[in-house]
């Protein structure tokens, strides 16, 4: 589960026999909203036209697979008076900004990948996320705000592979299962990362699985700060 995959008959992507007239409207426009995006019962796929924005969406839109596309930015406005939406993917885009509050009115999304962009940093996420993906993008530990994932207590998995952090997220939610970290710059880790070193007895029971192969850190030097794991993550000890 590590990132949604969604095929689509290509053939499907454009309505009508000429491309060249299929121009994507404007916000302010009265023209259909599915005019290059496919919209099938509340989802809407907009998967590898070169879109340069994110299209205007129908009212009930609930899923919206926008990846591999030229999207450079996300704007508050994207999702101003969409509140249905329940999964976002965004992943393979060149995403370098996401305006404060972006995806703050999205209540119900539970599923959001920014995968395979340019992000410096993480926007505030929405409460009731149970995945989020950020995987190969160029975020450093600096820009992810101390409490970006304490209040997101139905995260189950999480997704930072392939970034630029120097250390491990803090305060990560009690209903964490997955963890990838893989192929960052993590150099240190301390007793209170995954465990509380005032608590001997404390067990993270929720959490499977932890990557952190390729960073530049010897975890057999921290063993203190595993010992409320079930299972040891995966990566260099010797």
């Amino acid at each position: 589960k590590d990132g949604t995959n969604v095929s689509l008959d290509t053939s499907l992507i454009l309505q009508g026999d000429d491309s060249e007239n299929n121009v994507l409207p404007t916000k302010d426009t009265n023209l259909p909203t599915c005019l290059l995006c496919v919209c099938l019962s509340g989802s809407v796929y907009c998967e590898e036209i070169d879109i340069e924005a994110v299209p205007p969406l129908p009212k009930e839109t609930a899923y919206l697979y926008a990846r591999f596309n030229k999207i450079k930015r996300i704007a508050v406005s994207d999702f101003a008076d969409i509140t249905t939406l329940r999964r976002i993917d965004f992943s393979g885009n060149r995403i370098e900004e996401i305006e404060d509050g972006a995806f703050s009115k999205l209540l119900l999304l539970e599923e959001l990948s920014l995968a395979e962009n340019r992000l410096l940093k993480l926007p505030v996420l929405p409460p009731k996320l149970t995945t989020f993906n950020a995987n190969q993008n160029r975020i450093k530990s600096r820009g992810i705000k101390a409490n970006a994932f304490k209040r997101l207590t139905n995260l189950a998995y999480l997704y930072l592979g392939h970034n630029a952090l120097e250390s491990v997220p803090l305060n990560l939610p009690e209903s964490l299962r997955i963890l990838h970290l893989q192929y960052n710059n993590i150099t240190t880790i301390t007793d209170d990362t995954f465990c509380k070193s005032n608590n001997t007895r404390y067990i993270r029971t929720r959490m499977d699985e932890i990557r952190m192969e390729g960073n530049p850190i010897l975890l057999a030097k921290h063993v203190n700060a595993f010992s409320c794991l079930r299972t040891l993550p995966v990566g260099t000890y010797y």
